[in-house]
């Protein structure tokens, strides 16, 4: 069993420096938009370095590289400004939270299927866990949703976020896009109850998988939410350099 009370702690002591100056919240949000949108996008294939990455949210188009690739990181940074509209309203998920989410990661890139289940079975690369049939798609959706409303409330908010991703991602309820959308529902997840949301890093993508796969096949959790722990305490981190404090 994973303990939370370390990141409990953590939260406490970032909570005692609310609200944070401006200035930092500023400096902090934007290297988190870069930082999260490289990785996001590098995991499922985005070539675009982090340097790269900070050009192309500029505006500026990166030579040799498709124009997917520069849409993946415009679109990624949109659905980031709606997760934190989300979190300011505070509203609770919902499916056409999670479909408007998708709906802009897909913008400009497959419109056809953006927002919209998938209608195909489909079959994770490289995994053992195989997504149910297209036509089981939209009632485990509404059986997710559902649990997400009533059962997921008792779980510490880590926990809850960790579930909502592995969940979310083992009914791949979309054609493409599953696992930007699924780290964004995590983060949202997070932010709500008050931590700070986290980069899973392209460096750790293999160990994620695995921890994903042993969830999906073996109903065994442990070593994706002791993976997820240690994103969420390293989350912290960049607070501890601004704030020029010792965790």
């Amino acid at each position: 069993m994973i303990q939370f009370n370390k990141l409990d702690k953590l939260k406490q002591k970032l909570d005692a420096f609310r609200p944070l100056p401006p200035e930092i919240v500023s400096n902090l949000h934007e290297d988190l938009v870069l930082r999260w949108t490289y990785h996001s996008n590098a995991i499922e294939g985005n070539t675009l370095t982090l340097k790269e990455t900070k050009v192309a949210l500029e505006g500026i188009t990166i030579g040799g590289k498709t124009m997917q690739e520069h849409f993946e990181v415009i679109n990624h940074r949109e659905a980031i400004f709606f997760v934190e509209d989300l979190v300011r309203k505070n509203e609770t998920l919902s499916e056409w939270h999670i479909t408007s989410i998708h709906q802009l990661i897909l913008k400009n890139i497959d419109d056809r299927n953006a927002g919209t289940y998938r209608k195909t079975n489909v079959i994770i690369s490289g995994a053992d866990h195989i997504p149910p049939d297209a036509v089981q798609v939209q009632s485990e959706m509404q059986r997710f949703v559902n649990w997400y409303q009533t059962g997921a409330k008792s779980l510490h908010p880590v926990e809850r976020a960790a579930r909502v991703h592995a969940d979310f991602v083992k009914i791949h309820p979309f054609v493409d896009g599953n696992g930007r959308t699924s780290r964004l529902l995590m983060n949202l997840e997070l932010m709500k109850s008050g931590f700070p949301p986290v980069i899973l890093p392209v460096e750790k993508r293999l160990e994620y998988y695995e921890a994903l796969d042993t969830a999906h096949t073996k109903n065994n959790y442990d070593p994706f939410l002791t993976l997820v722990s240690d994103i969420v305490e390293s989350g912290f981190r960049p607070y501890w350099h601004a704030l020029g404090v010792n965790p």
